[in-house]
């Protein structure tokens, strides 16, 4: 047996059958991830190989018990300052995975944890790939959410793998398979329990390269993708199903597809050549560096806790307190998420069985696509119960409270918690408008009352505000920032002050939608302006998805707190007057239900019919639709208005950093991510340039749009947020 300099990520052990082993084990690292130094060990890694005429076959595997190889260092596309020094560095890999791939001898890839971006495409290099049945194998090529598309011949070697229409699917999305998804899709050859996985991995090096089964396919993607016409169309629907979802802003997927396609249609060469050139080329653009930003900030906030220097508590137990559909999904992702067992009080057991059925439903709908075992579900739910009263309360660590919006009953709800749990028991209000200090006004310990804002539905939206008042502790807030991290959610800190930080911007962006209706623009026209410009909903949408009453009581709180500039609309009590709520009564903006339907003539003629604005609403509101307006100007005067109080809740220390500010947009409303955030995207505008058109539309609608301070000082000193 031989082995390889330890201080090496990659390292040789040569067994008595002639089977050599090479383990990834990159030091210093928690994962494995691929870096640019690492083509010199590659390559004498496998000099050793050929050299050892010992050595029959190969099994590539992670020296890691959590990973294969996660990614490849995206810190070192920042430091390339020409598109050829990025250009290089996919040709390096491509030429290193081509070396693999050309080996004679086989050379099979064990694979537990994630295998992702270069990871896979190292793994796709070799003759065979066998996974380990974990929950935590997942194998995806996600460059695309980097504004990246895969450089080391990914683009070449998916199709030939799982086909032309799940490649497209898979890059264009970022879409990650489980490890049974991947052997479905012939992605994989085997899949094992990790106890065996690498003994699997060793038979199959014995065997021989692995002949490859074909991958059964519908008879439509069968004809489809076996001939050129078919591809044509694959390739055309790819397209513009990428521009309608996109609106262009992303250049990525578009360059992917260019990438596939040349490699199928003209080489496989010629494939690589393009794959490598727009490779650089998407590296150096606006967007990606924004998305890489992104990435680094995200992963940044996860090494911090709360407060700097205090380590949180572990939390064991948590209660939650409303059964409503935030109480549901505060429960789900403590139980399924954070692994924490969750006790729901609710009044009533309606209540219960709603907050029941929450969980119940999306572990059963996966279940039913196979992605979860009746088994994993059961265990999954066990972590539940519920009472009508605090038994099984006493223990818990935190309880986040989710009952409605009324201050008297938050109160009661805090001295409830005090009575009937630990002294050290948290108490974390889920509420979007009420001052955590006006809740936390009769505690008897103060100093454990925290307000912990999720955005709904709580099971899909990434970001929760952490809302602490000047007499939270500091072991209060580091712990609440765990407990939501675990929860798989980016948390931010944020002031306690009205609408925190979030609804706070938001609430001007959407009353100034609101005003442009009023002056008679098409409700479709705002909102497509606004999805032009990045926006995943416009703010119409919108305000009909999260509720016309909600915003209405939103906008009266706001307006109480920060006075003139947050006006209520006069379309606001005008809709609230004919009881449209939005989309929860099917009375809002837009039509729903039966009067949404497709009719007989648009399903006879396969007619994708678009959301249909419920035209009676102009009456309600007293106005005659006229178009007078550009789309960017629609745009600018929302967005503007976004601007302009991001900047000033920085400056009051609503949100800590601009960082934050970026990620709470991003994660809390959908801000365009391409943009890297509002402060990011402030940054590329120009502050000047924001000041003077802040003045000029101050000078045409009034005050409302007055620069706040901090920009006026941040233009004349020339400085930006980053």
């Amino acid at each position: 047996m031989t082995e390889q300099n330890s201080k090496s990520a990659f390292n040789l052990e040569v067994l008595d059958n002639g089977v050599g082993i090479i383990r990834i084990d990159v030091p210093n690292e928690s994962m494995n991830v691929l870096k640019a130094e690492f083509a010199e060990q590659v390559e004498a890694i496998f000099a050793e190989v050929k050299s050892n005429s010992a050595v029959k076959s190969l099994v590539l595997t992670s020296g890691k018990d959590n990973s294969f190889v996660a990614g490849a260092d995206v810190k070192v596309l920042d430091s390339c300052s020409t598109q050829d020094e990025v250009k290089a560095i996919a040709q390096t890999g491509q030429q290193l995975f081509d070396q693999i791939e050309g080996m004679k001898m086989p050379i099979i890839a064990a694979i537990h944890g994630p295998a992702l971006g270069g990871g896979l495409e190292l793994a796709m290099a070799c003759h065979g790939r066998v996974v380990s049945d974990s929950s935590k194998t997942v194998l995806g090529l996600p460059e695309v959410q980097l504004g990246l598309l895969p450089g080391s011949g990914g683009t070449q070697r998916l199709p030939k793998l799982v086909g032309l229409q799940k490649a497209l699917d898979m890059m264009l999305t970022g879409k990650q398979l489980r490890a049974k998804q991947a052997l479905k899709a012939g992605l994989v050859d085997d899949m094992v329990p990790v106890s065996i996985l690498l003994e699997t991995a060793i038979e199959m090096a014995l065997k021989g390269k692995p002949k490859r089964k074909p991958v059964k396919r519908g008879l439509m993607s069968t004809l489809l993708e076996n001939n050129p016409f078919g591809r044509k169309v694959v390739f055309d629907q790819a397209a513009k199903q990428v521009m309608r979802q996109t609106n262009g802003n992303y250049p990525a997927p578009i360059k992917i597809i260019e990438c596939i396609r040349t490699g199928i249609e003209v080489g496989y060469q010629q494939g690589l050549d393009i794959e490598a050139q727009r490779f650089s080329e998407l590296c150096m653009t606006a967007e990606s560096k924004a998305l890489r930003s992104l990435f680094f900030a995200t992963t940044e906030m996860k090494k911090e806790t709360g407060v700097a220097g205090v380590d949180p508590l572990v939390i064991k137990k948590a209660g939650v307190l409303g059964g409503g559909l935030m109480g549901g999904g505060i429960a789900f992702v403590t139980t399924t998420k954070a692994g924490v067992p969750a006790r729901i009080k609710d009044i009533a057991h309606e209540g219960i069985r709603n907050a029941f059925k929450y969980s119940y439903d999306i572990l059963n709908k996966k279940v039913k696509r196979r992605f979860m075992s009746s088994s994993e579900m059961q265990k999954q739910l066990s972590l539940l119960s519920a009472s009508t009263d605090f038994v099984g309360f006493k223990d818990s660590d935190i309880v986040v409270e989710a009952v409605f919006e009324d201050l008297t009953l938050k109160q009661k709800m805090v001295a409830d918690i005090e009575e009937n749990c630990k002294e050290s028991t948290i108490f974390a209000s889920n509420t979007s408008s009420l001052p955590i200090r006006e809740i936390a006004a009769k505690a008897a310990r103060p100093e454990n009352v925290i307000g912990l804002h999720y955005f709904s539905p709580v099971d899909k939206m990434p970001l929760v505000e952490v809302i602490a008042t000047d007499k939270t502790s500091d072991l209060t807030i580091s712990t609440t920032v765990e407990f939501a991290r675990r929860q798989g959610k980016t948390p931010i800190v944020v002031k306690d002050e009205a609408g925190f930080f979030v609804n706070r911007i938001l609430g001007l962006y959407m009353n100034e939608a609101a005003n442009i209706v009023m002056e008679g623009e098409p409700v479709e026209k705002i909102d497509k302006a606004l999805t032009k410009f990045g926006f995943p909903v416009g703010p119409m949408t919108l305000l009909d998805e999260v509720g016309i009453d909600v915003g209405v009581k939103v906008s009266s709180i706001l307006f109480d707190a920060f006075g003139e500039r947050f006006t209520p609309p006069a379309a606001m009590e005008k809709l609230m007057a004919d009881d449209r709520k939005g989309k929860k009564n099917q009375n809002g903006f837009y039509l729903y239900g039966k009067a949404a339907a497709p009719s007989l003539v648009d399903k006879l003629t396969f007619k994708r019919k678009s959301k249909q604005v419920d035209e009676s609403v102009y009456r309600v509101l007293g106005i005659t639709p006229s178009s007078k307006m550009s789309s960017e100007d629609i745009a600018e005067r929302c967005v503007i208005q976004l601007l302009n109080e991001a900047a000033r809740c920085l400056d009051e220390g609503i949100v800590r950093s601009a960082r934050d500010g970026d990620i709470g947009m991003i994660f809390g409303t959908g801000y365009p991510p391409f943009q890297g955030g509002p402060f990011k995207y402030m940054d590329s505008y120009g502050i000047d340039n924001l000041v003077a058109t802040l003045k000029k539309h101050q000078e045409q609608f009034g005050d409302r749009f007055a620069p706040c301070d901090s920009l006026v000082k941040m233009a004349e000193e020339g400085k930006t947020f980053y």
